[in-house]
């Protein structure tokens, strides 16, 4: 079959959930399908994402979307029911632009990751499939309790404003696909059940167990200009870290990824590190004792927990993070809530090595054999075949 990609966003590097997602589908789907490739772009190219990409795809379309553009999509928006999600994303001169590619290629399928992009070809009569990936109304409603008063009456309309969109685009699309069961239950639809869940999965062969000299006692990791993880960061140094430097002064914390926020960088200290971004992100799991994802707002499943379970890192998150997961708490990952309990977690790990040895096997067999990127993206293609 031919089928046509639709992303907002072009899927490489693969710093960032959704292009990790939309890269790893590509390339299995490759092995059996041809594969067009239309992703819209309002950043920089990575000047290797085009040799990267043509490995998987006949043929690619970077449609640029500038900065001015995204200011007056946005202020269109304001005055339309559409979320700013998609607004941001949504333009008439791009719009063209996919239909004349749509018109060329003449595709049996057409494949949308995220509903940023789901206006483009709602009125195509084309089979569609539609990944969700996660809930962005629910992600908006958990920012609303920590936000800034000015921003609240923003977040309520634009709250509203997903739940209608999410909603339409169910009865948009053939299929719909979604990460996880709790963001499947999230979805604000009576018939979200048709719903099929494809989680992601993880590249083995490359996130495996290497030996380093341990730099850091603890790690955190992703993109930090993310709002999610620019939260986490701050609950982790602000919140836990004070209690468990009490109990070890000479703890070392790495906080590594792309795009650190001011409010990151703002929390380096002699006991913390900001790396920013890193050529490759298993140096930074390799060098840290315990792996630590303290996510308060967002929603989704965490890659980066996968990956440093993969790593055979022993790894600690929240409950909210550990819902999408689905692991045995205790024997493969560590589960808390209050800073008290990630205290506790973390000195287990650190002054019981056996213990941390335990979780660390338990949890790299865990991803071993639930998280394979092939398994996940066969239910993809038995979807659009079907």
């Amino acid at each position: 079959m031919r089928l046509f990609f639709l992303l907002p966003r072009v899927p490489y590097p693969t710093e960032k959930g959704d292009k990790l997602r939309a890269f790893h589908q590509i390339k299995h789907l490759s092995k059996h399908h041809e594969i067009i490739l239309c992703a819209l772009n309002d950043g920089v190219l990575h000047e290797d994402a085009i040799p990267v990409l043509k490995k998987y795809v006949r043929a690619i379309h970077i449609i640029p979307i500038s900065k001015i553009t995204i200011f007056f999509n946005l202020l269109k928006t304001l005055f339309s029911w559409k979320p700013l999600q998609v607004g941001y994303f949504y333009n008439a001169s791009s719009a063209k632009k996919v239909r004349k590619l749509i018109d060329q290629y003449q595709p049996d399928h057409i494949f949308c990751q995220l509903i940023r992009v789901a206006e483009y070809v709602k009125n195509i009569p084309i089979p569609k499939t539609l990944d969700y990936q996660d809930v962005f109304s629910k992600g908006v409603d958990r920012r609303l309790a920590t936000a800034p008063f000015y921003l609240k009456p923003f977040l309520k309309i634009e709250y509203r404003r997903l739940l209608r969109y999410e909603h339409m685009a169910f009865e948009t699309f053939d299929n719909k696909i979604i990460i996880s069961e709790p963001d499947r239950d999230l979805i604000p639809h009576p018939e979200r059940e048709k719903i099929v869940v494809v989680a992601n999965g993880v590249d083995t062969d490359f996130f495996k167990p290497i030996i380093k000299e341990k730099q850091f006692d603890l790690v955190f990791t992703g993109n930090m200009g993310y709002p999610p993880n620019i939260k986490g960061a701050e609950f982790l140094v602000n919140e836990i870290l004070p209690k468990v430097l009490s109990h070890k002064p000479g703890l070392r914390l790495l906080i590594a990824g792309a795009n650190p926020h001011l409010r990151v960088m703002v929390l380096k200290s002699p006991q913390v590190e900001v790396s920013g971004w890193v050529p490759d992100m298993r140096d930074c799991y390799a060098v840290a004792r315990i792996f630590i994802a303290p996510m308060q707002i967002g929603t989704g499943l965490q890659n980066k927990i996968l990956e440093a379970m993969a790593m055979q890192i022993p790894c600690i998150t929240s409950k909210l993070a550990f819902l999408a997961l689905n692991a045995r708490d205790g024997e493969e990952i560590l589960v808390a809530q209050t800073p008290d309990e990630y205290v506790r977690h973390i000195l287990l790990l650190l002054n019981n090595p056996e213990k941390s040895e335990q979780i660390a096997k338990n949890g790299f067999a865990f991803v071993h054999r639930n998280f394979n990127w092939e398994t996940e993206t066969a239910k993809i293609e038995k979807l659009i075949q079907g």
